[in-house]
């Protein structure tokens, strides 16, 4: 697969740290690391130097005319959102999103799609301390405060400072596979894989695994995805009540037990189908979602293809050849990615009721959310 190109918007005053994110996952680093780089360049609205807040200038040789060669065009912040953005950037982005780039919006620079019109009738992410001031310009997006990142296929934004990174991370391994991209979070130290759905801000840090019975239990969990677990037995296990156990939970991870399993057990799939050539029944039996149907009910929901189409665009041409997949296979999905790429990855709470067992589908109350596994 041909790296995507990449384009960058920086504007005046920008935050270094913003503007590094998307270099820091997909760019070129010494010594040479863990996927082939995307070829990314700085952008701007007028070429030249360019003042950051950290006191020093960068040099920005290109102008916005460079958005219409990008693949991905990303907009990591921008300095005032009570003002809108300048026409010429609007513009840009709207004749990039129109011509088929993916547009991106990170933390603040989620106002600057907002203001091209991109996001219009679609779901969006930003900063937090920012909210109120965006759903009093922009009333036409659903703003979702409280998830990492949205991705709406075309669009994707993500939220403040360090969800940058998840958000690229998140579009990595959409683009080159979840083992690539884990090998990325391992050479950043970042965590591999936030669901976008994960509140923006947890109450509690995570503490080292033998000072805390609930760490010791999601661990415990991760270790055993292909065994059933309710919510009660996994408090007992933690020396909890049901209640104590579930508030503890979402305050440490920021969403809730039957979905952050959910996306443990994808991730574990996808991990089985891109690096063994075990069939989609044994995939499906170790990540715990008990059977083949099930496991293309989740795929298809969160990530928009069918487990063969995915291991046919991420694994290794050895493992796509052991595990039988036709040669037909290959190029059926060349022909529909596009359509693939546009489904989301980040919809944790916004799944279908019938995707969910009846009893696995909420926490509260007495009996809800007893079953959260699939077999």
């Amino acid at each position: 697969m041909t790296a995507p190109r990449v384009a960058v918007l920086a504007f005046d005053g920008i935050s270094p740290f913003h503007l590094a994110v998307p270099s820091l996952v997909w760019g070129p680093e010494l010594p040479a690391g863990d996927m082939e780089p995307w070829p990314l360049t700085v952008v701007a609205l007028e070429p030249g130097s360019l003042p950051t807040s950290a006191g020093y200038a960068i040099d920005v040789p290109a102008g916005l005319d460079a958005l219409e060669e990008a693949d991905i065009v990303v907009v990591p912040w921008w300095s005032t959102p009570e003002t809108p953005t300048p026409a010429p950037v609007s513009d840009a982005l709207r004749k990039a999103h129109e011509r088929g780039a993916l547009v991106v919006g990170l933390c603040l620079g989620v106002f600057a799609l907002a203001d091209a019109g991109i996001l219009d009738g679609r779901a969006a992410t930003t900063h937090w301390k920012w909210i109120e001031t965006f759903r009093r310009r922009f009333p036409s997006v659903e703003l979702r405060p409280e998830e990492l990142y949205v991705d709406e296929g075309d669009v994707v934004t993500g939220a403040g400072a360090t969800a940058g990174i998840d958000t690229c991370l998140h579009l990595l391994a959409r683009t080159s596979g979840q083992v690539v991209a884990n090998r990325v979070a391992r050479r950043i130290v970042a965590a591999p894989h936030r669901p976008g759905g994960q509140a923006q801000f947890i109450e509690l840090p995570v503490p080292a695994p033998d000072e805390d019975p609930l760490t010791r239990v999601m661990s415990w969990a991760q270790s055993h995805l292909d065994t059933q677990h309710s919510i009660d037995g996994l408090a007992s296990r933690a020396h909890m009540s049901r209640s104590t156990f579930t508030r503890a939970f979402r305050a440490r991870t920021g969403t809730t037990v039957h979905n952050w399993l959910v996306a443990q057990r994808l991730s574990r799939a996808r991990h089985l189908l891109e690096t063994t050539t075990l069939g989609v029944d044994a995939v499906a039996a170790q990540s715990g979602f008990g059977t083949p149907a099930r496991l293309r009910e989740h795929f298809a929901t969160a990530l928009g293809t069918t487990p063969t189409r995915y291991r046919v665009e991420f694994a290794g041409p050895t493992e796509t050849a052991k595990s039988g997949i036709p040669a037909t296979a290959e190029v059926d999905h060349a022909l529909n990615r596009s359509a693939t790429i546009r489904k989301s990855l980040s919809r944790s709470d916004g799944e279908p009721e019938a995707s969910f067992p009846q009893t696995g589908r909420r926490e509260s109350g007495k009996h809800a959310g007893d079953a959260v596994s699939y077999t």
